[in-house]
C-alpha cells in the first residue's frame, strides 16, 4: 500500500482540473500544464481534490500509484507556486551572464559557452555566480539545471565548478611530497 499515493491531492482556489483525451490537464494562475494518464491507474476529479488509485491489484499498477500522484501534486504545484533551482559557481574567473534568451557562460574554457533557454524556462543572474532557473514544469526545470550544470561538475580537490544550492562536494586532500 503506498502511504502517498492514498492521500489525495488538493486542489487550490484559481485552479481547475479536468480528464479528456486520456490527459489531466490543470490550469492555474501561472499556466496550463497536462500529463498523459495510466492505464494502470484511476484517476477522480472530485469537488477541491484529485484521487489516484490502482486499477488492479498488480504489482505494477501498484508500484506507479505513488509516483502517478506525486506526477499530480507537480502539475498543481508547477501552475500555483511554479519551481526554483539555484546553482552556484565557484572558480576563479568563472561567471555567468543572463542576455535574453542566451546564458553566456565563462568556465575556463578557451571560448565562452552559450546556452540557449528553452521556453517555458526563466533564467535570472542576480550575481555573476548565482544561476536561478524557474519554471511551471518541475521536470524541464530540473533538466535545464542538470544540462548547465554539465558543463563543468564540481571537482573534489579544489571544488571548483557548478554546484546546486546546498549541495555538498565531498572535498579530497592533494597529493603529499
Amino acid at each position: 500500500m503506498s502511504r502517498i499515493g492514498k492521500k489525495a491531492v488538493p486542489i487550490p482556489g484559481g485552479v481547475t482540473a479536468a480528464i479528456d483525451g486520456g490527459q489531466l490537464s490543470v490550469k492555474g494562475p501561472k499556466g496550463t500544464l497536462a500529463m498523459p494518464l495510466s492505464d494502470l491507474i484511476t484517476y477522480e476529479v472530485g469537488e477541491g481534490s484529485i484521487s489516484v488509485q490502482p486499477a488492479n491489484a498488480t504489482r505494477e499498477a501498484r508500484a506507479f500509484w505513488g509516483m502517478q500522484r506525486t506526477l499530480v501534486q507537480n502539475l498543481i504545484t508547477g501552475v500555483t507556486e511554479g519551481f526554483t533551482k539555484v546553482l552556484e559557481i565557484t572558480g576563479v574567473g568563472y561567471r555567468a551572464n543572463s542576455q535574453g534568451k542566451t546564458l553566456k557562460l565563462q568556465l575556463g574554457y578557451s571560448h565562452d559557452v552559450d546556452f540557449a533557454v528553452p521556453e517555458g524556462i526563466e533564467i535570472k543572474t542576480p550575481d555573476n555566480t548565482t544561476i536561478e532557473i524557474s519554471g511551471i514544469d518541475k521536470q524541464k526545470v530540473g533538466q535545464v539545471a542538470a544540462e548547465i550544470r554539465r558543463w563543468r561538475k564540481p571537482e573534489p580537490y579544489k571544488g571548483k565548478g557548478i554546484k546546486y544550492r546546498g549541495e555538498y562536494i565531498f572535498r579530497k586532500e592533494g597529493k603529499k611530497k
